[in-house]
């Protein structure tokens, strides 16, 4: 399969130049080289560099095995984890097999927990959970972080008084490290069926490992066929100059940063993207929110949000930019019908697709957010499935190495998100607190 992934750069040239993109090839060039051969700050987290492969591996097999087994048994799978361990399975899920997914028969429902501490979201997962057989995947490097650890607890008590202790033991599946950890000690002593988040990898660049692949497979996306998509990505990216897409989002958005841009707003014209934006907005966030520095980043779902920021956007203050992804349309077209009445005057839409309209409404806002003063980064991209799912992730993740570097970041650490926690930990009286 050919890739798809463009990135359309002719609506930033108001604020830019194409000498101004020329002008850093030796710096992205730099920031590529820096990630790529491990020399820069982080580089012992760069295993998500090598996840993508053409074959199938040991570990795809029995996450294969697994979502199989679960599929059989269990109406209900519930995923435990926060951040990484849960934006990505929940991304990929939500825009591949769209948000309605719990309220069609085919496959199990998948609900997720630990990612909060409310406890109206916890008695409302427990009303789901009655009469249903279930299972749980809980997702943690550690087994210690505060919201999964407090889910994980009483999922474990609800599966034991449900099933009894030996065989709520096989329908808990652990994903963590490989050696250390609470819940790695936890999975050796209870026997639980285990799955590794290597070492080398972060959270928020753990998708394509069991963290996002198991979930993907229980609920009836192909693991490989997401791989197959990364793979490509991989290869494909791995060029040295401006053909490469990555170079090219990197580049641009760092240049905007610079000429006073603090928001980057990331859009779709897809209701079921939003997860997929939240798990893009922790990737950047994470990786570039410190030191001072770093773009904010946003979130727009169109064209409902047109109907509330769109008045920000058109007409606030000038210190944004959008990146738009745009799938190709879907295979399937739904037509406009006739209304002899036509009361709500749509006669003059009478046999187009809704793809064509949503099309010119993409178009329309373009035209006229870019006029008012907005660039936009359009990323052009295949029909939403696995593959392209699995090409999107990678490519967000390399730029974001790429851009980090380029920032003068460290992509792969997070010292700011310990702050809160150590107040709260206080507060809550726990020990060395």
């Amino acid at each position: 399969m050919v890739s798809m992934l463009k990135v359309d750069l002719s609506n930033v040239w108001g604020d830019l130049s194409l000498p101004d993109l020329l002008a850093t090839e030796q710096e992205v060039f730099a920031a590529h080289k820096t990630l790529a051969e491990g020399r820069g700050p982080g580089n012992d987290f760069l295993g998500w560099l090598e996840l993508p492969t053409f074959e199938e591996t040991e570990e795809l097999q029995r996450i294969r095995r697994a979502a199989e087994r679960i599929r059989a048994d269990s109406d209900v799978f519930v995923v435990v984890g926060i951040g990484g361990s849960y934006l990505g399975p929940r991304a990929a899920i939500e825009l591949v097999k769209g948000q309605n997914h719990n309220l069609k028969d085919s496959d199990p429902q998948v609900f997720f927990a630990g990612n909060n501490l409310s406890t109206r979201a916890w008695q409302e997962l427990c009303e789901l959970l009655e009469g249903k057989d279930f299972s749980i995947n809980i997702i943690s490097k550690s087994g210690t972080t505060t919201e999964p650890a407090i889910a994980t607890r009483a999922l474990r008590w609800m599966l034991e008084r449900k099933y009894g202790a030996e065989k709520a033991k096989k329908r808990i599946y652990v994903t963590t490290d490989p050696k250390h950890g609470a819940l790695r000690q936890m999975a050796t002593e209870e026997g639980y069926e285990s799955f590794i988040i290597p070492p080398n990898v972060g959270g928020r660049y753990s998708v394509l490992t069991a963290v996002g692949l198991l979930p993907m497979a229980v609920a009836g996306i192909a693991p490989m066929d997401v791989m197959l998509g990364a793979a490509r990505a991989r290869k494909e990216l791995d060029i040295r100059s401006f053909e490469n897409p990555a170079w090219q989002y990197a580049a641009i958005r760092n240049l905007l940063y610079r000429r006073g841009k603090a928001i980057e707003l990331l859009g779709c014209y897809e209701p079921s993207f939003r997860y997929f934006a939240g798990w893009w907005q922790q990737l950047f966030g994470e990786s570039e929110g410190k030191d001072g520095k770093g773009l904010f980043p946003a979130t727009v779902e169109f064209t409902a949000d047109l109907h509330s920021l769109g008045q920000m956007i058109q007409q606030g203050q000038r210190n944004l930019f959008e990146t738009i992804v745009r799938f190709a349309p879907p295979r399937k077209r739904t037509t406009i019908e006739v209304d002899w009445k036509n009361l709500d005057g749509l006669n003059y839409l009478e046999g187009k697709t809704l793809d064509f309209v949503e099309e010119q409404a993409f178009q329309g806002t373009l035209s006229a957010h870019v006029d008012g003063g907005v660039p936009n980064i359009v990323l052009q991209t295949d029909e939403v499935d696995a593959d392209t799912l699995g090409e999107l992730f990678y490519f967000f993740e390399l730029s974001c190495g790429i851009s980090a570097y380029m920032l003068g970041v460290n992509p792969f650490n997070q010292p700011g998100v310990e702050f809160y926690k150590k107040n709260m930990f206080h507060l809550l009286g726990k020990p060395g607190y």
